[in-house]
C-alpha cells in the first residue's frame, strides 16, 4: 500500500488534500496551526484510512499522548507510536487502539545510519513485543549494504514496514513493497516530504511498477530458456 505522509501544511491544506488521497499518514507534529485535539478531531473524521503519527520533540509527552488518543477515537485506521516511547505512553495508547479497533504501528527511526543485524533483530522483536500489528523499520541508508540488510528483514512471516533514507535508499522504497513491506511512504504531488529520499506517490508507483515489470520478465525469459 503507498501511503501519502501529509506533514509541512496547514491544518486546513492537510484536510482538502485528503479527498484525493485513498491512504495517507498524518505528521501532526508537522501541521502548523495545530492547537490541541480539536484539528486531529476533524482531520481523522473526515478520511477513514488515515495513519496518525505525532512524532516528539515538538510537542510536551502529555500533548502528543492526547492528540493521538483524540485521533485514534475519531476514526484513525492505524496510530503510529515510536517503540522507545515511556512504557505507560504505549500502553495507553495500544489500549485505545484495541478499543476502538485502530491498528498499531510500532517504529524505529535512525536518521543516521542502519544498525547492524543482530540490532534489528531485537528491535523487530520489541516492537511486536509492545503491541505492534505493523513494526516500522526506517534508517538511513549509507551503503547499498545497507539496503540489503533491511530488505533482509523481510524474509519473516512478521508483519513489517521497511524505510530507507536518504538517496541510496530509494531503491529500497520501490522493492521492498514488492518483498512483503505492508506499507510504502510517499511525498504529496508537489508537495514537501517528511523524510529523507521520500518519492512522489506517483513516482513511487511507477518505480514500483517497472521494478515489477522488469521482473517479471526476467522471470519469463529465463523459464523460456529452460524449455
Amino acid at each position: 500500500m503507498i501511503c501519502t505522509s501529509i506533514g509541512n501544511c496547514t491544518v486546513e491544506e492537510c484536510i482538502a488534500a485528503l479527498s484525493k488521497l485513498q491512504f495517507a499518514e498524518i505528521r501532526l507534529d508537522l501541521l502548523e496551526g495545530l492547537q490541541g485535539t480539536n484539528e486531529a478531531k476533524r482531520i481523522f473524521s473526515s478520511h477513514k484510512n488515515l495513519i496518525a503519527t505525532c512524532r516528539p520533540g515538538k510537542l510536551s509527552e502529555e500533548e502528543r499522548q492526547a492528540i493521538l488518543l483524540e485521533a485514534i477515537t475519531a476514526g484513525a485506521a492505524y496510530v503510529d507510536i515510536e517503540v522507545d516511547s515511556p512504557d505507560p505512553f504505549k500502553q495507553k495508547i495500544a489500549a485505545k487502539a484495541r478499543e476502538k479497533g485502530c491498528k498499531l504501528i510500532v517504529s524505529f527511526h535512525d536518521n543516521a545510519k542502519t544498525p547492524v543485524r543482530a540490532e534489528l533483530d531485537q528491535v523487530v522483536s520489541w516492537c511486536f513485543e509492545s503491541g505492534a500489528a505493523i513494526a516500522k523499520i526506517a534508517c538511513k541508508a549509507n551503503s547499498t549494504a545497507d539496503c540489503a540488510r533491511l530488505l533482509g528483514l523481510l524474509d519473516s512471516e512478521k508483519h513489517l514496514a521497511i524505510v530507507a533514507m536518504g538517496e541510496k535508499g530509494k531503491i529500497v522504497r520501490a522493492v521492498a513493497p514488492l518483498l512483503g513491506s505492508k506499507i510504502a511512504y510517499a511525498s504529496p504531488e508537489g508537495g514537501k516530504g517528511t523524510a529523507d529520499g521520500q518519492l512522489s506517490a506517483s513516482s513511487l508507483e511507477r518505480t514500483i511498477k517497472a521494478v515489477e515489470h522488469e521482473l517479471s520478465q526476467n522471470a519469463h525469459g529465463s523459464r523460456k530458456k529452460g524449455d
